[in-house]
């Protein structure tokens, strides 16, 4: 008869639990979490954030709300969305890539959780990585501690290397210090690079067919907001001209691009889920250390190699965590 009495309270436990949940859900007191996006509605990457709030079991809609505000890339536009987010009440904000300044100019006091930003630190977004302090916490992709090897690897590849074209978008504020220690790492390796500053999509052909007009041997592409947006058509210009290309980030070769080194931002998403744990449980975002990767992926598009006619060393190949052919 226990048995039977302790089975009937597990079956009506079950049962009203998420009852419970949707009770709350209706009365708006479950936790509200603000996904702040420069990219698209369709960025797969904010899946990736859901899967680990499940796995830490949560479950949108019952036990926690998730509101959705994206720019398509337009970074002019995220201050307006931060408004909408604060206007909502939201507990905590998830700032993907450039948006996190907006958010930072916005609000001292709802947290934020960088879901991975460029350089933190070098881009004064916060003192150390140790401690970050005030409101802001969550993860750095390293991209200017990643620029010099990611010129070494192009300069590896291709030996006779001397003139590479760098595409960024100057409003995006991680492009500073990412500049700065590829220029540095240019003249270690007797490199000269070709600027290819890009503020409006329609700059993007120009400016690629620039750098072959201009001799470019290669183009490395800082791998932010704008760039992650328009990466296929990057990519597809890039091929037009013959251009070898570098990225951050895997998804440019995944689209077609040649070689990408960099964190798996993936996998980033997935572990700020726990930032936003911990927080809707009563952390300080100011007192959760920035965490960086520690293991990076060589990326390398052998279709892409073949297309252009570019002979990939066997020492590269070995090196590559994943070679696409």
């Amino acid at each position: 008869m226990r048995l039977i009495g302790l089975a009937v309270v597990l079956a009506v436990s079950l049962v009203l639990a998420p009852l419970a949940a949707e009770a709350q859900y209706r009365a708006g007191k479950v936790p509200r979490v603000g996904i702040l996006n420069s990219d698209t509605a369709q960025d797969a990457r904010v899946d990736e954030f859901r899967d680990g709030l499940r796995k830490l079991g949560y479950v949108e809609g019952q036990n926690l709300l998730i509101i959705y505000r994206w720019a398509d890339g337009h970074l002019d536009r995220l201050p307006a969305l931060v408004d909408d987010l604060l206007a909502s009440n939201v507990d905590v904000i998830v700032a993907i890539g450039a948006s996190v300044w907006a958010a930072k100019g916005k609000t001292s006091t709802v947290p934020i959780v960088m879901a991975f930003s460029g350089d933190p630190v070098g881009t004064a977004m916060v003192s150390n990585l140790a401690r970050p302090g005030g409101n802001i916490t969550g993860l750095s992709f390293m991209s200017s501690d990643l620029a010099a090897k990611r010129l070494e690897l192009l300069k590896q590849t291709f030996p006779r290397t001397a003139r590479v074209a760098i595409l960024y978008l100057p409003a995006e504020v991680s492009t500073v210090p990412e500049l700065r220690e590829t220029e540095t790492a240019a003249r270690t390796m007797s490199v000269t690079l070709q600027l290819l500053a890009v503020r409006h999509p329609d700059d993007l052909e120009p400016l690629v067919a620039k750098a072959t007009r201009e001799r470019a041997d290669a183009l490395l592409v800082f791998a932010h907001a704008f760039a992650f947006v328009h990466r296929e058509r990057i990519v597809e210009l890039a091929a037009r001209q013959r251009l070898p290309t570098m990225f951050g980030w895997r998804e440019f070769v995944d689209v077609g691009g040649l070689m990408s080194y960099g964190p798996n931002v993936h996998a980033m998403l997935r572990r700020a889920a726990s930032y936003v744990d911990r927080i809707l449980k009563g952390a300080k975002p100011g007192d959760l250390p920035i965490e960086q990767p520690t293991t990076f992926e060589l990326v390398i598009n052998m279709k892409t190699a073949k297309a252009l006619g570019l002979t990939i060393p066997q020492s590269i190949l070995l090196r590559a965590d994943q070679v696409i052919e």
